[in-house]
């Protein structure tokens, strides 16, 4: 009788010292951060101003727990957000929760119709706005933290190719014109025009998967849903209009076909941005009807939420996953102008009748040249990944080209990658898009960084996947 005593008080002190199974969490919530009317809406050439509020902007949340770690996710409705402001956002929470800051991620959108929230082109940002929207975030994670419940979760992919088109063109001999700094070396043209009869072939690929990851709860009622396509954004807002574009009637639109409208908590569907900073919209063979304002919108997000919310129904989703993170900054150089090429310049923003408003696009990259005269030789970005079971999520801070992506989803099948994310620091086209030229690669603020940042950014990441195994 000892030795089956001696047994069974073994197996009875193993199963306390290894105490109940852990449970996995999610939790999801929105803030508001819809600017005011009369603020600054950037994404083009000249400084748009808010007139209309369409629809309302929102940093969408999603908190996972696995019972050790906790990771957050975040897309917040904006062009494009600075380090500051997202750092900023990640001390509060840390301070209020104690979440350490490498686990959360957090993006824009790049929606064109949303308020200003770094100096980009010729907007500059609301200080008080860019204090507002650090805040709204913050309270955005911690709902989602809040709300944290049982639940179960799985990923999966679909592609919807038709609405992914690269911009970057290839023409025919004297189809180029010299760009603004009179570069007359160029091979490619960004949005060369519908039906340009000097069009060629595409530059380079897209990537028609949108990747997602679902949440339910413990008893199979849909809690979130984060995508990720690789589509710049859509546009054809109307004037002056506040809009968080194709990403927010996603968000509505996949909550609906999940049932999952009418939720308390609410449901919170969220679409990042991929890898998309050669791919737009636009059928530039001229395959595509015309719309009216928020008509090609509709369209776009109506087809890639029916998709996903189809492929959902194939899912099989997991009780527990374990969560992980890795995080480190790289170091990247900055094509700085020379003393030469400021004064030039400076010159040129002169000509402008309407100083210190540029108006051709020759003044807007002279002003660009002479503001970059001000930036360091070099800057520090943020890489991270998220590890959510077998799935990996990058985060670059940059808009991405969509060849670094698809490399990415070589090496690794099952991951993601989520641009404008923790920082930005411009357009990312690879080496042999640099050579090609075009308007990515114009210097200015959005397009300074290295030829070669794309190639320690992929290194950088690398080294993070190979950390999370």
């Amino acid at each position: 009788m000892r030795p089956l005593l001696f047994a069974l008080c073994t197996l009875l002190s193993t199963a306390y010292a290894a105490g109940p199974a852990p449970v996995f969490k999610a939790g999801a919530a929105t803030s508001n951060i819809t600017p005011e009317l009369g603020s600054s809406i950037n994404g083009g050439f000249q400084d748009g101003k808010a007139v209309y509020i369409h629809d309302e902007l929102n940093a969408r949340c999603l908190a996972l727990d696995d019972g050790k770690t906790k990771l957050v996710m975040v897309v917040a409705d904006s062009c494009v957000i600075g380090r500051g402001i997202f750092d900023e956002a990640k001390k509060m929470v840390h301070e209020a929760t104690g979440l350490p800051l490498e686990n959360m991620l957090m993006s824009a959108t790049h929606s064109h119709s949303c308020g200003t929230a770094q100096a980009v082109g010729q907007s500059e940002p609301n200080p008080m706005y860019q204090r507002f929207l650090a805040r709204r975030i913050a309270d955005g994670v911690q709902r989602a933290l809040n709300n944290l419940a049982p639940a179960k979760i799985a990923w999966g992919s679909v592609d919807v190719p038709q609405h992914v088109y690269n911009r970057r063109w290839k023409m025919k001999p004297g189809g180029i014109p010299p760009t603004p700094h009179g570069v007359t070396t160029d091979q490619v043209k960004t949005n060369p025009g519908v039906n340009n009869p000097n069009l060629l072939e595409p530059a380079g690929p897209t990537d028609p998967q949108v990747s997602f990851i679902s949440v339910q709860s413990a008893e199979g009622k849909p809690i979130a849903l984060y995508a990720n396509y690789s589509l710049h954004y859509v546009g054809g807002v109307g004037p002056g209009h506040i809009s968080a574009d194709y990403y927010g009637v996603f968000a509505n639109r996949v909550g609906e076909l999940l049932g999952a409208d009418r939720q308390d908590p609410p449901f919170v569907g969220i679409m990042s941005n991929g890898t998309s900073g050669d791919i737009n919209n636009v059928d530039f063979r001229g395959g595509q009807a015309k719309e009216g304002p928020y008509g090609r919108i509709k369209i776009v997000a109506n087809d890639v939420a029916q998709a996903v919310a189809g492929a959902c129904k194939t899912l099989k989703y997991q009780d527990w996953v374990p969560l992980g993170v890795a995080q480190k900054e790289v170091t990247l150089g900055l094509r700085i102008p020379t003393q030469e090429e400021v004064e030039k310049a400076r010159a040129v923003t002169k000509q402008s009748k309407l100083f210190p408003r540029m108006e051709t696009m020759e003044q807007v990259y002279a002003r660009e040249t002479v503001l970059l005269a001000d930036f360091p030789k070099e800057v520090s970005a943020p890489l991270q990944v998220l590890k959510i079971g077998e799935l990996r999520v990058s985060a670059i801070p940059a808009e991405v080209f969509v060849e670094i992506g698809l490399g990415m989803k070589k090496r690794h099948p099952q991951t993601f990658t989520v641009s404008l994310a923790n920082a930005y620091h411009g357009y990312l086209p690879t080496p042999e898009q640099h050579q090609l030229g075009g308007y990515e690669t114009w210097r200015a603020r959005s397009a300074c960084l290295e030829v070669d940042a794309s190639t320690k950014i992929v290194t950088g990441l690398e080294e993070l996947f190979k950390k999370l195994k």
